[in-house]
């Protein structure tokens, strides 16, 4: 129980970095305010956790969550190969991570600068590695390539979202041709089957359990 509950607080935090932008594009508040109250709290506290957990007596979970941030970040690299090739050649409307470094710096009004597309692209790496984490955390006991659809739902939540409508071209970007959906999909398809070759053979739930200490009895 101690562990389910762990593994559900842990990856409820991982999804509130990834969760700021389309709460953002949904007008609950600039992406530049939700980065200080929601984004880096995050950060700070899955990084503590993976630090310290091996200390609390659960070093299983504090090794699945540093696993799952660092092939999430690594397999966010294959996303990378697929869409940004398929922004230079016109099948999505702009260049999302640079989108999100404007908002994040708030600076909608002036443009991106070197250091707002910087901010973009560390948003967009870390939001792949909390994804990483969530996989990590709640995929225990089933095959590493159940990343495989883990990553196309992501790709279907993005394309359901309002951060889409956003754009201007309608839900799952239908006004932009199917060549958007195509890249989204395929994008994170990549991203999923890195991510499942980036987890190690088998990823077994006994791996996170307590670490427990056997007193020897006097003979």
């Amino acid at each position: 129980m101690k562990n389910t509950v762990s593994r559900l607080v842990l990856a409820a935090v991982a999804a509130a970095g990834p969760s700021a932008f389309p709460l953002a594009q949904m007008g609950y508040a600039p992406l530049s305010q939700f980065s200080w109250i929601v984004i880096i709290p995050s950060v700070l506290m899955l990084i503590v956790a993976a630090l310290l957990l091996p200390r609390c007596g659960l070093p299983g979970i504090g090794s699945a969550l540093r696993k799952g941030l660092l092939a999430g970040a690594v397999a966010t690299l294959a996303l990378e190969a697929v869409r940004y090739p398929g922004f230079r050649v016109g099948f999505m409307p702009g260049n999302l991570p640079e989108l999100m470094g404007v908002l994040l710096l708030n600076r909608f009004a002036l443009g991106p600068s070197l250091a707002s597309t910087l901010a973009g692209f560390a948003y967009h790496f870390w939001n792949g590695a909390a994804f990483g984490a969530i996989f990590a955390l709640l995929a225990l006991g089933r095959s590493r390539w159940w990343a495989v659809p883990f990553g196309l739902l992501i790709g279907l939540g993005f394309l359901a979202s309002p951060v889409v409508q956003s754009l201007g071209i309608g839900f799952f970007g239908k006004d932009f041709g199917w060549r958007f959906a195509a890249t989204v999909l395929t994008a994170h398809a990549a991203y999923g089957t890195a991510l499942g070759a980036l987890q190690g053979r088998k990823m077994q739930s006994q791996d996170c359990e307590p670490q427990t200490h056997t007193v020897p009895s006097a003979t």
